[in-house]
């Protein structure tokens, strides 16, 4: 099953390569620089036609409306058609296709692809994570020789302050901060090493159900960003660390940050 949903991802992903007149597509939705374009739409219909062939039992919630609801038993496949869609209009070449698939509630599958670097991320429960099938393992490196990434939620401008500070007093115990525009991504090179911290303080289910299975496949470690568990039901930040970083120390961290 899995081979099947990388490639529905994959051949999904094409209508991003061969996009043109984007800007000219897009239009906005609640919140700060919340963007869809036609091409966002177009890719999770593919995506939702294909997967429902390989899977026809499972609901779906998807971004763009295709269907929203949450069911916590059952299989449900949650999706993201680009993720990093500022990124996308900009031509920005930072954005994904994302794919969690849940059972009871649960991640028991995660595809990330970014097209434009012909990177896909998987994972299965309790099989390890891979990027083109290449076994991949979190950082061991602790918080002072690490690079820390992060989210602005844009969306949600009550957040905007405490995001920028939290970032700040993260750099000052780290190498450095960066910020990709794409939630999905900063996950996945949390997974395979390149970064050992990533923090968004309120993301949608649909950000993180792929990419949050990956990084605690590949040994690392994701909660809420207030110390909870991760949920499917409905937005809540993200914390997410390699093996060599106490997520308890990082939550101290953020908890001191107003």
């Amino acid at each position: 099953m899995l081979e099947r949903i990388m490639e529905a991802v994959r051949e999904s992903s094409k209508i991003i390569l061969e996009a043109d007149n984007i800007k000219k597509t897009a239009s906005s939705k609640l919140g700060h620089a919340n963007f869809v374009t036609k091409y966002d739409k177009r890719v999770q219909q593919e995506l939702f036609e294909r997967l429902l062939k390989i899977l026809p039992e499972a609901a779906f919630m998807g971004e763009e409306e295709v269907c929203k609801r949450y069911r916590g038993e059952g299989y449900l496949f949650v999706v993201d058609p680009i993720d990093g869609t500022t990124n996308f209009i900009k031509g920005y070449r930072a954005s994904t296709v994302s794919v969690g698939l849940l059972k009871n509630g649960e991640p028991v599958l995660g595809v990330v692809y970014n097209p434009y670097r012909d990177e896909m991320f998987t994972a299965e429960k309790g099989q390890g994570a891979y990027l083109n099938g290449q076994p991949i393992h979190v950082s061991q490196e602790t918080l002072s020789d690490s690079l820390v990434l992060f989210g602005t939620s844009p969306y949600y401008e009550e957040l905007w302050s405490r995001s920028f500070d939290l970032a700040q007093v993260l750099f000052s115990h780290s190498l450095d901060v960066r910020r990709s525009g794409s939630a999905t991504i900063d996950l996945c090179d949390v997974a395979c090493g390149r970064a050992e911290v990533y923090f968004e303080l309120r993301l949608s289910p649909w950000d993180y159900a792929a990419g949050s299975l990956i990084v605690e496949e590949a040994g690392g470690y994701v909660r809420g960003s207030e110390g909870e568990h991760l949920q499917f039901e409905h937005p809540q930040g993200v914390i997410a660390c390699g093996g060599g970083i106490s997520m308890d120390a990082l939550l101290q961290i953020m908890e001191r940050v107003e």
